[in-house]
């Protein structure tokens, strides 16, 4: 019996002293308390490993995680503005999501004095970055957050500004930041939490509000229907003023070879009528009479009342006979 006892005192005083050991990750950040205050802290980064601490219940550890951290919003209901009436708007519910992360021993100091649990900061970002998330939202007109566009650069742009005036690093209006609306310097200087970054997830609207968003949509598409058919008329014009162009450039080129052409055959006719001239000259002023008496009865039904001695009448006689040769 007492050999028993005496085993499982030593296997309880080695359970015990176990707790005295303790391993740091290279993921996280070591706090060692002795009844809660602190007498040593790790530094996974720089620090990991096997450590020695008094066993529990003397000492206790706090590990914080050093990695980046992420968690999503309560969704937030937020009036948007009317730039017209300088009266708010639409209801618009926003989704959005927080990374976060411990950045150096100074902030895990100061995030376990004031925070000391995930759970806690999602309580103290949570309602911080909600109030600033509705003050972005109730300053800009819905056009710039539902706006319909196909540039994906456009997007980014749009996407880009609503980030920049969330983590206050642009004032509302887009001008310069305002120190004291910076969510990142206020969190890391009150909590030792590094806010990285806030995004929009996604907006949901009422239904009193779809209505808006799908004539925005249907204003936007009939907008990009007129930008398409203005450019293909004006492509449809320059491809016409083109081939009218062309065409007049080839009917100029045409006629221009019909003169050439036209005037080579009139020298070459006058060269032929000039030769045949020349063989007979009786045979050419006859022909060139039959070639007038048929030009004049062509389209004719007149009668023709004419002398036996008229010129034209010698036609009727036959071609003139050659003439003898001379001696």
């Amino acid at each position: 019996m007492t050999r028993s006892l005496l085993l499982l005192a030593s296997v309880a005083a080695g359970l015990w002293a176990r707790t005295a050991l303790h391993t740091v990750d290279t993921a996280e950040f070591v706090y060692v308390t002795r009844f809660g205050a602190t007498v040593a802290f790790h530094d996974g980064g720089s620090n990991a490993g096997l450590h020695v601490k008094a066993p529990w219940p003397i000492d206790s550890v706090l590990r914080i995680d050093r990695r980046v951290q992420s968690f999503d919003l309560p969704a937030v209901e937020a009036l948007t503005r009317d730039p017209v009436t300088k009266t708010v708007d639409k209801t618009l519910a926003v989704d959005a999501f927080v990374t976060w992360k411990i950045p150096d021993t100074d902030a895990a100091d100061r995030f376990v004095k004031t925070v000391r649990t995930p759970e806690q900061a999602k309580k103290i970002l949570g309602p911080l970055i909600n109030g600033r998330l509705a003050t972005v939202i109730s300053t800009m007109p819905i056009e710039d957050l539902i706006g319909v566009t196909d540039d994906l650069r456009l997007l980014d742009e749009r996407n880009e500004r609503v980030r920049r005036r969330l983590l206050g690093t642009e004032d509302l209006t887009g001008g310069p930041a305002n120190p004291a609306d910076d969510i990142r310097a206020k969190a890391l200087n009150d909590y030792g939490i590094q806010v990285v970054d806030i995004r929009i997830r996604r907006f949901s609207y009422p239904n009193e509000v779809r209505s808006s968003i799908a004539e925005r949509i249907r204003s936007e598409r009939a907008k990009k229907v007129a930008e398409y058919e203005s450019e293909g008329r004006k492509q449809a014009s320059a491809i016409t003023t083109d081939a009218d162009r062309a065409a007049r450039i080839v009917e100029a080129d045409a006629k221009a070879q019909k003169t050439v052409i036209e005037g080579q055959a009139d020298a070459d006719a006058a060269r032929i009528r000039a030769a045949a001239f020349a063989q007979d000259r009786e045979f050419y002023l006859f022909m060139e009479q039959l070639k007038s008496f048929r030009t004049m009865l062509a389209d004719t039904r007149d009668v023709l009342l004419l002398t036996t001695k008229h010129p034209l009448l010698r036609i009727l006689q036959g071609p003139p006979t050659a003439e003898p040769p001379k001696k």
